[in-house]
């Protein structure tokens, strides 16, 4: 490989169509303000970098970026491109992954409202995220320990499994499909309406109003906390292990919980059963 060390760049696509190269100590940065610096390239190794301007990977195939900064400015860094691996890597910019492919994600650092958008295939363990809307209308995710603070998450994904997580959001996992959660804290509003085949599995959901107008919905001994007007219209078969404060109109299936505080039906087509059973406690 070609390798470029201990270097400043600032000029509009700086190493475009590069390949086979290593960026080695390099700050891209300066008063021309260049965007794009390494575009259109291939299997390229970024180590230990600093980027300061605007969409610096963007069809890209096969890149390695680790020990780096993508800082505020550093927007839309990552777009259209695949065969990514990040790790030990701050990125702060907005739109930081957007239409990306076969992406992995180690120990980084991530503040960047709407990140992730249709992305397919992404493994991201032991890592940090702010953003909003973050993985909006992305498949095949598979994150581990990733603690999470956002607004409007996991909207409209498939096929994903989240193990050992903690995610504290508002109006999480709504219109998903084909998804697992397990051994994890979801915290938020308005959990996972309109979501279809949705497996809780050993979690703690925190919120009220969750897990509403749900198809083909699963909680397998989940913890409920502040969960009031629960499971409304909602297809459900679920074991809880702690009080619930009202469950209102369950469409179908079964639920099954220590105890209920308040049960709403209001017409007879509701028809989900509810099963108290005290013996059935964490």
């Amino acid at each position: 490989m070609n390798t470029i060390t201990n270097q400043t760049f600032d000029m509009e696509r700086a190493l475009y169509g590069s390949k086979d190269v290593q960026v080695r100590n390099c700050k891209f940065d300066g008063p021309a303000d260049g965007e794009s610096a390494l575009k259109e390239c291939a299997n390229v190794r970024a180590e230990n970098c600093f980027f300061n301007l605007r969409y610096p990977f963007w069809h890209d195939h096969g890149l390695e970026i680790h020990d780096s900064e993508m800082t505020e400015l550093c927007r839309a860094a990552l777009w259209y491109s695949d065969h990514i691996t990040i790790t030990d890597t701050k990125l702060h910019g907005i739109k930081a992954l957007r239409e990306c492919a076969e992406v992995k994600m180690q120990r980084c650092d991530v503040i960047s409202p709407e990140f992730g958008w249709s992305v397919r295939g992404i493994e991201m363990e032991d890592c940090t995220v702010e953003s909003e809307y973050f993985m909006m209308r992305s498949d095949h995710l598979h994150f581990k320990n990733v603690k999470m603070k956002s607004k409007y998450s996991f909207q409209y994904i498939e096929d994903s499994v989240f193990e050992d997580c903690v995610f504290d959001t508002k109006d999480a996992f709504w219109h998903a499909k084909n998804i697992v959660v397990c051994n994890s804290i979801v915290k938020g509003e308005y959990l996972a309406w309109y979501c279809e085949n949705v497996t809780f599995e050993h979690c703690k959901i925190i919120g009220t109003q969750p897990l509403c107008y749900c198809k083909k919905l699963k909680l397998i001994d989940c913890e409920m906390e502040g969960a009031d007007f629960a499971f409304e219209r909602s297809d459900v078969q679920a074991t809880v292990t702690t009080p619930v404060i009202s469950i209102k109109n369950p469409y179908s299936g079964r639920i099954v919980a220590p105890s209920v505080g308040e049960i709403i039906r209001e017409d007879e087509s509701f028809k989900g059963e509810i099963v108290i059973d005290e013996s059935y406690h964490s």
